[in-house]
């Protein structure tokens, strides 16, 4: 129960991210689609190829293509005066997803048995891997590799799963608050890792 309820509360972050990522570069509605279903599930499909599962499981996910694509209508359909606050609101958005789909993917490697190695990086491509094709899609620097922490969150939750620190529903839960907190005051306060400049300012 707890990896469908991220499961869903990834889905619609990231389904809504792609969105409105879409809308304002001015795509057509098709555009808005595909780019909100490569959001929501491009994290997934990436960490199936990398950990064993065949992609075409994607496709048993027929409930999680229906949300998304409601979402996707809602976003779409949505009083353009509330959209303007895409910076605030898609933000979150993005902290939600990004914290929902890494549990869910050091979930789904754990529970095949996979080493903490694995876990970690199951954690970090499911959460982080549905907003790098997004931004590439959208023509933009991929945020996970230039902004505030990103990745770091999602390595994380990984690694707490992966040393079975979290043992129920309740933990699991816990922890999606904690990791969604950590991003969100991270882009609030600018919270950065070193960059190493080779051209002098």
């Amino acid at each position: 129960m707890t990896w469908e309820v991220l499961s869903m509360i990834g889905t619609i972050a990231f389904a809504v991210s792609g969105a409105i990522v879409a809308m304002e570069e001015e795509y057509d509605i098709l555009g808005v689609y595909i780019l909100g279903i490569v959001t929501a599930f491009g994290g997934g499909a990436i960490r199936n190829l990398l950990i064993g599962v065949p992609v075409s499981a994607l496709w048993d996910q027929g409930l999680f293509f229906q949300i998304a694509l409601l979402s996707i209508t809602a976003v779409f359909l949505f009083p353009k005066n509330l959209l303007k606050h895409w910076q605030k609101w898609g933000n979150l958005f993005d902290a939600i997803g990004l914290s929902a789909f890494a549990i869910q993917g050091a979930i789904y490697a754990s529970k095949m048995d996979h080493p903490l190695s694995a876990v970690i990086v199951a954690a970090v491509l499911t959460g982080i891997g549905g907003g790098i094709i997004r931004d590439l899609l959208a023509g933009r620097k991929p945020i996970v590799l230039r902004s505030e922490i990103y990745a770091v969150w999602a390595i994380l939750a990984g690694m707490i799963i992966g040393l079975k620190i979290t043992s129920n529903s309740w933990e699991l839960y816990t922890l999606f608050g904690i990791v969604t907190i950590l991003r969100v005051l991270s882009y609030t306060f600018n919270w950065k890792l070193p960059i190493r400049r080779l051209e002098e300012n």
